[in-house]
């Protein structure tokens, strides 16, 4: 049986104005508990952005939308 405590945080980001590509994400887990956020740009110029929680509740998550 594991009993170890998992534990992790990355990130990324990309922006890349050639191909109008721009998009992000991070993410922490510490034990059961995971909270993070993504978000892009749509090819309207709108951001959609995520914050999420995922923990023996479950997954939650809200969106936001910006105009942009």
């Amino acid at each position: 049986m594991f009993q170890g405590f998992p534990a992790y945080s990355f990130g990324y980001q990309v922006a890349d104005p050639l191909h109008g590509d721009y998009h992000s994400q991070h993410e922490s887990r510490h034990g059961n508990n995971v909270v993070g956020q993504y978000s892009l740009q749509e090819p309207t110029g709108n951001v959609r952005t995520v914050n999420y929680v995922a923990n023996t509740n479950g997954f939650q998550a809200q969106v936001q939308n910006t105009a942009g």
